[in-house]
């Protein structure tokens, strides 16, 4: 696909889908479908949970399976304005075979809706096909680094093809599939966003180059979103109002950037970031990973 033509497909996506498009996020509902428990890797930074009370992603009251998903779309849909549906954990949405058959069930039941997912990208590559032919619309992949000496201190571990590797390796596995997970399903018309956690002191002059890497390999929009300090990374500083806007700017000479995420949890629906609307479901009954 020329860049002409993935413009013209971003432009329409665009349109309705409040975390590609600022002037939209407070207008357009969506629902996030709490169905992929599991991860194949480990970010330092993050502590997935089952609970009713943390705003941020990783967490969700319950885990769904896809014809429960599909239930619960409908009943959403019922209430509210929805225009998307996308699958954004508590774990990976390629790590979790019920990812995929929610999206076949959706395609058909819910054809006139965007459908989304989020990823860290280790899969990527390898689901490209099977991604394109479930009718997936945009795909936010979460790249914290390109370089292997930073990306190492962000990830714990990689599990890959029943292998585990840590270190240098883990990250130069994950890191390659990621950028061509990204080249090949923008090839296939699929938009993508890419997240970037900014995190003081490791990776906020490198940020920039993530940015070229990832336009370079197709992506249309970059978003920057602040730590929260969990898990090992608990005694990190959160970066500043200041230090997110220096390299919000920073990207924005190199790609479009996303400045109003709220850092939904996994199974928020409504209007992001409207307490009235932005909901979650009830702690009724919790499966655990």
């Amino acid at each position: 696909m020329d860049e002409a033509e993935r413009q013209t497909r971003f432009a329409h996506v665009t349109k309705a889908h409040p975390c590609f498009n600022e002037k939209m996020h407070d207008k357009v509902g969506r629902i996030h479908l709490p169905i992929a428990p599991r991860c194949n890797i480990h970010c330092n930074f993050c502590t997935r949970e089952i609970n009713d009370c943390e705003v941020r992603p990783g967490v969700a009251a319950r885990v769904m399976n896809a014809d429960q998903a599909i239930e619960h779309v409908g009943k959403v849909t019922g209430e509210m304005p929805i225009s998307v549906i996308g699958v954004a954990g508590p774990g990976d949405a390629l790590a979790n075979e019920d990812t995929f058959k929610f999206f076949k069930k959706a395609s058909e039941e819910y054809p006139d809706l965007i459908k989304c997912m989020s990823t860290n990208g280790l899969l990527l590559a390898d689901k490209a096909d099977e991604l394109a032919e479930l009718d997936i619309n945009t795909i936010t992949v979460t790249v914290n680094a390109v370089d292997p000496k930073i990306g190492k201190e962000i990830y714990s571990h990689v599990v890959y093809k029943g292998e585990v590797y840590k270190g240098e390796e883990a990250f130069k596995i994950l890191s390659k599939n990621q950028l061509e997970g990204i080249e090949k399903i923008t090839e296939k018309g699929i938009i993508v966003k890419v997240n970037s956690v900014l995190i003081p002191g490791l990776n906020d002059e490198h940020i920039v180059d993530i940015a070229r890497e990832v336009k370079k390999r197709g992506a249309s929009l970059m978003n920057v979103i602040p730590l929260i300090p969990l898990g090992k990374m608990k005694d990190y500083s959160r970066p500043t109002c200041a230090q997110i806007e220096k390299v919000r700017d920073e990207v924005e000479e190199i790609i479009p950037i996303f400045r109003a995420c709220t850092q939904c949890r996994a199974d928020a629906y409504g209007i992001p970031g409207k307490k009235s609307e932005d909901k979650h479901l009830d702690m009724t009954p919790a499966s655990h990973y």
